[in-house]
């Protein structure tokens, strides 16, 4: 415990009043009965007492700081308790987070292999369909081309516009199909060749050639003069006169004739008979070529057939629009007609009204070709 301070004698200095107690008797108290206490003595009771109430003070701090340092230490136990629970915990969500990290990186991996993969086959097949877009661009363009040409070479040998036409619209509905802008000058030239085929004049190429097959079909039957024979007139019909009575009615069959008049008929129709045979055996007739009643069957057949053979050269030269063949064939199938046929016949007047009519259609239109629209599409193939 605290010890009591001990009492010192005050050294003198010097020029001040040293101030001498005397010896204290021998008394258990230290100081004489009746003397007064000094102010040593006065001063000595409150510090003692100062000094128990300090004690008592610290005393009572220290057992609050350890209280408060005891409780202190079992909270931070506590905490600390539940900080290792924590980071046990943590611990464990830590290796579960790492092992899903590690999850989600392989999985990211593969991922991005598969992206890579995914791209890589993107390219590809970015470039597979630009190349097959490039080759059916090609490959249209190509079959186009080849509609146009054989188109144009119809058009110029046979005449054929319509062909022509049909070959131009579908060649314009291939390139509509397709929405590049560089078939815009292609479908132009084609929209201007067409415009040029719609403005020709109508030929009636069918009409025409319907006509002379009809005029083929009839050649086998027209009648030719080296074949002619007069119709013989009818022999008179003979009949009984019925018999009536005085108001004029039917009373009976007819009566029978005489025999009289029976041989009288029978030498009439004998007669007649015989007068138009001998009319058969001497004709005079004004033929203006001898030489078409001196025909045989054999040169009257290869006559028909080439008469047939004429107008059907005349069908193939209207339908490559050679009118100069066209023409004489027709001419020399009109002149074979009136020459050897019998022209007075209602067949053969047919034929040759069919002939004329034919030979009055006009041919000599100048068609147009399709440069324009194989030009366009031979310039965007050389510059693609």
């Amino acid at each position: 415990m605290n010890e009591m301070p001990t009492h010192s004698e005050p050294t003198p200095t010097p020029g001040s009043a040293v101030l001498t107690t005397p010896p204290a008797a021998d008394q258990p108290g230290g100081a004489p009965y009746g003397r007064a206490p000094t102010l040593l003595e006065q001063l000595q009771k409150p510090m003692s007492i100062a000094v128990i109430v300090l004690a008592v003070l610290l005393a009572a701090q220290s057992w609050s700081s350890s209280k408060q340092i005891r409780s202190l230490r079992e909270e931070v136990a506590k905490r600390l308790q539940k900080g290792d629970i924590s980071n046990a915990e943590t611990g464990v969500i830590a290796r579960n987070v790492q092992e899903s990290n590690k999850e989600l990186e392989i999985k990211v991996g593969a991922l991005e292999n598969r992206q890579s993969e995914t791209q890589s086959q993107q390219l590809a097949l970015e470039q597979l369909y630009n190349d097959l877009s490039k080759n059916r661009d090609e490959w249209a363009l190509t079959e186009i081309e080849q509609v146009l040409s054989t188109a144009s070479q119809q058009l110029q040998l046979a005449g054929n516009v319509p062909g022509a036409l049909i070959a131009l619209q579908n060649a314009d509905r291939s390139l509509s199909r397709s929405d590049k802008p560089q078939f815009i000058t292609i479908r132009r030239a084609i929209g201007r060749d067409m415009e040029k085929l719609k403005a020709l004049p109508s030929v009636d190429s069918t009409g025409v050639a319907l006509r002379l097959d009809t005029v083929i079909a009839q050649i086998d039957a027209l009648p030719m003069l080296s074949d002619e024979k007069p119709a013989l007139p009818a022999a008179p019909e003979r009949t009984r006169k019925p018999v009536r009575d005085a108001a004029g009615k039917l009373v009976g069959p007819p009566a029978p004739e005489p025999l009289l008049q029976q041989v009288r008929n029978g030498w009439d129709t004998w007669s007649g008979d015989m007068w138009n045979d001998v009319r058969q055996l001497i004709r005079i007739r004004r033929v203006d070529t001898p030489e078409a009643l001196m025909l045989s069957p054999t040169q009257s057949y290869f006559l028909r057939e080439n008469i047939k053979l004429r107008l059907l050269n005349a069908r193939m030269a209207l339908l490559s629009r050679n009118e100069t063949a066209f023409r004489n064939d027709l001419i020399a199938a009109q002149d074979g007609l009136a020459k050897y046929f019998d022209t007075r016949a209602r067949a053969t007047q047919t034929a040759q009204s069919l002939l004329r009519q034919v030979q009055a259609s006009n041919l000599t239109i100048e068609l147009p070709t399709l440069s324009d629209s194989l030009t366009a599409v031979r310039n965007y193939k050389a510059k693609s």
